[in-house]
C-alpha cells in the first residue's frame, strides 16, 4: 500500500535540504561527507516512507525490526557500492553517522544479517524498490517532456546454476514442395513481437522468460561475450536517468523486451524519440513507438538488404543513445550491477532496482545543482 503525500516541487525540495537538512543533521551527528549528503538527498527525493504501509506491524507475533530503517540501509548499499550484505552492516555498525542516518541511534539496535535477509525477501516479493522507482519518476518527471529515450540491454552475471534448455521443438513438416493432393501447409505461428502489439504490459511481461542461463553478446569491438545469468532491459531519457527496467533471461534476445518497455515508460513519461541500436530493428516495435506518438530512431539492420543510414539530423539526435550505455556503465561500475549476490530473478531484480533507483534520483539532484 502506498501512502499519499503533498509533494514539493523538486526546486523547493533541494532547496530545503541544502539550506535546512544538511546544517540541521551536521549539529546533530558531525560534519556531513559527499557520500552522506548523497545519500540524504535520495532518501529525501525518493521518500521511501510512504511506500512501508505493507510492513506495518498488525499485531500478530513478535513486532518486527522498523522496515524503513532497512530499505534506508538497502539504499545505502547501492549509494556506497557494498559487495555483500555483511559488508553493509559491518559500514553500520562502524559508521555512527550511517547508522544514524538509517534510523538506528545506538549499535544494539542494528538487526543481524538474518534480519536483513527476510527484509530484502520481503520487498523483493512486493517489488519495493520498484515502486519507489516508479513513483519517483511520475512524481518528479511525469509532467514534463523528455525529448529521447534510449533503449539497450546489458549483461548481468550471476551465482546460480543455469537452467537447463528445453528440448527442441518437432519441426512443422517435412521441407520441399508439397505434392499433388496434400492439404495446404498451415500458417506460420504469430511471432512474440506479433503477439506483444495486441496484448498489455501485464501479459507481455508475463511472456518473457525470467530463470538464469547463458548469454551471448557481440560488445563493441566486435568481440562475442558469453555469461551466465541475466539481461537487465533498460530505457532511460535525457539526464541519462533510467526510468523503465525489466530483467529476463540472459539469452532472450534485446528485441523482444522492447514492446513492454515502451509501454512501461509510456505509463511513466511522456517523450518524442525512441532511439535503439540495429537489435532493435523490426516492423513490429517501429509499429508501436506510432501508436505511441513517438519518432523510432532505431539503426537499420541491413541483414540481406542494403544498409539505410539516417539523414544528417537523424544521425546527430541519434548520439544521444549513448545515455543508457552511460546508465549501463554506471550500474556496473558503481551502483551494484557487479555484486549481485543474491539468486533468482526476482531478487535479482530487487537488488539491480535498488541501484536504478539512486541513479535516477542522484540524476535528477545533478540535474538540480
Amino acid at each position: 500500500m502506498q501512502e499519499k503525500r503533498h509533494c514539493t516541487p523538486i526546486g523547493q525540495l533541494w532547496n530545503s535540504i541544502q539550506s535546512w537538512l544538511f546544517p540541521m543533521l551536521e549539529d546533530e551527528i558531525g560534519e556531513l561527507d559527499e557520500k552522506q549528503r548523497l545519500f540524504i538527498a535520495v532518501c529525501e527525493l525518493c521518500a521511501p516512507q510512504n511506500h512501508m504501509g505493507a510492513y506495518r506491524w498488525i499485531g500478530n507475533g513478535c513486532p518486527p525490526h522498523d522496515r524503513l530503517a532497512l530499505c534506508k540501509a538497502f539504499i545505502a548499499k547501492a549509494v556506497w557500492d557494498f559487495p555483500t550484505t555483511r559488508a553493509l552492516i559491518d559500514a553500520i555498525r562502524h559508521w555512527p553517522a550511517l547508522r544514524r542516518l538509517c534510523g538506528w541511534e545506538t549499535l544494539g539496535e542494528v538487526p543481524t544479517e538474518a534480519t536483513f535477509s527476510r527484509a530484502f525477501a520481503a520487498f523483493a516479493a512486493n517489488g519495493c524498490p520498484q515502486q519507489i522507482h516508479k513513483a519517483l519518476i511520475e512524481t518528479r518527471y511525469g509532467d514534463k517532456l523528455a525529448g529521447h529515450v534510449s533503449r539497450d540491454a546489458t549483461a548481468i552475471h550471476a551465482r546460480e546454476k543455469a537452467v537447463a534448455k528445453p528440448e527442441p521443438a518437432p519441426k512443422r513438416g517435412k521441407r520441399g514442395r508439397r505434392g499433388k493432393g496434400e492439404p495446404p501447409a498451415p500458417p506460420p505461428d504469430p511471432t512474440r513481437l506479433q503477439l506483444q502489439l495486441n496484448r498489455d504490459l501485464k501479459e507481455n511481461l508475463a511472456d518473457l522468460p525470467t530463470s538464469c542461463d547463458w548469454g551471448c553478446k557481440r560488445n563493441s569491438k566486435g568481440k562475442t561475450e558469453c555469461w551466465r545469468g541475466y539481461k537487465a532491459h533498460l530505457d532511460v531519457i535525457d539526464g541519462d536517468i533510467p526510468v523503465s527496467f525489466i530483467l529476463t533471461s540472459a539469452s532472450l534476445h534485446d528485441s523482444q523486451v522492447a514492446i513492454p518497455l515502451a509501454q512501461m515508460t509510456a505509463e511513466r513519461v511522456v517523450n518524442l524519440y525512441d532511439l535503439a541500436d540495429a537489435a532493435y530493428d523490426a516492423r513490429e516495435i517501429r509499429e508501436m513507438s506510432a501508436r505511441l506518438g513517438h519518432v523510432a530512431l532505431i539503426d537499420h539492420n541491413p541483414r540481406r538488404g542494403e544498409k539505410i543510414v539516417f539523414s544528417p539530423a537523424e544521425a546527430q539526435r541519434f548520439k544521444e543513445r549513448s545515455a543508457a550505455e552511460r546508465v549501463n556503465s554506471h550500474l556496473h561500475e558503481e551502483h551494484g550491477g557487479r555484486h549481485v549476490m543474491v539468486r533468482g530473478p526476482v531478487k535479482v531484480a530487487t537488488h539491480l532496482s535498488f541501484g536504478l533507483l539512486v541513479i535516477a534520483a542522484e540524476q535528477i539532484l545533478r540535474m538540480l545543482a
